[in-house]
């Protein structure tokens, strides 16, 4: 017979080919940072704990009618400014799964609770999974989002919207500085 062709090698694979594309993953920009502010002033010497999601990535999977299974990675920053007494202190964020562009479909939160040993700042990776039911195996993964954020108060979110920022460490040094624009 004919010389049978040899199958080229590759290094394996850690999974087989998704069925579609992943959800979408992003932060949302109204929590995406956590300032707590004393009085709601917006100066230096008024802030509290401080956090912002410096990054977040992901990876899924699916076949068949399998559900979808999103592998999220985040990144925290948090501070403490002059307000912020205590050493250690609970930060709370959620993940939201959506239709894309339209209804939430589920929302979870999670307790992020950050002890600060020496300085004002932590860097605080996450590691969360969503699993999203599909109703049929030709239920793509494009049609899904998924949303990070903090839990801000209604006056947080308004801060973020505005465009007002502060370092990290704002206040650290007690200076008595406007919000950056």
């Amino acid at each position: 017979g004919q010389p049978r062709a040899r199958a080229p090698r590759f290094a394996p694979l850690r999974r087989q080919a998704n069925a579609g594309p992943c959800p979408f993953v992003k932060i949302l920009y109204d929590a995406a940072r956590y300032v707590e502010l004393a009085d709601n002033r917006p100066a230096a010497a008024a802030v509290g704990f401080t956090g912002e999601i410096e990054g977040v990535n992901a990876d899924c999977r699916y076949r068949g009618d399998d559900p979808i299974t999103v592998d999220i990675n985040l990144l925290f920053s948090l501070g403490r400014g002059p307000q912020a007494t205590a050493g250690q202190h609970t930060y709370r964020y959620w993940i939201a799964v959506t239709e894309r562009n339209n209804a939430i479909l589920a929302k979870e939160y999670f307790d992020l609770p950050v002890t600060f040993s020496s300085g004002q700042v932590a860097q605080v990776p996450q590691e969360q999974q969503v699993i999203i039911p599909r109703a049929s195996a030709t239920t793509s993964g494009g049609n899904f989002e998924i949303l990070v954020g903090f839990d801000v108060t209604p006056e947080m979110a308004e801060f973020n919207r505005s465009g007002s920022r502060f370092r990290i460490d704002a206040g650290a040094a007690n200076a008595e500085r406007p919000a950056e624009q």
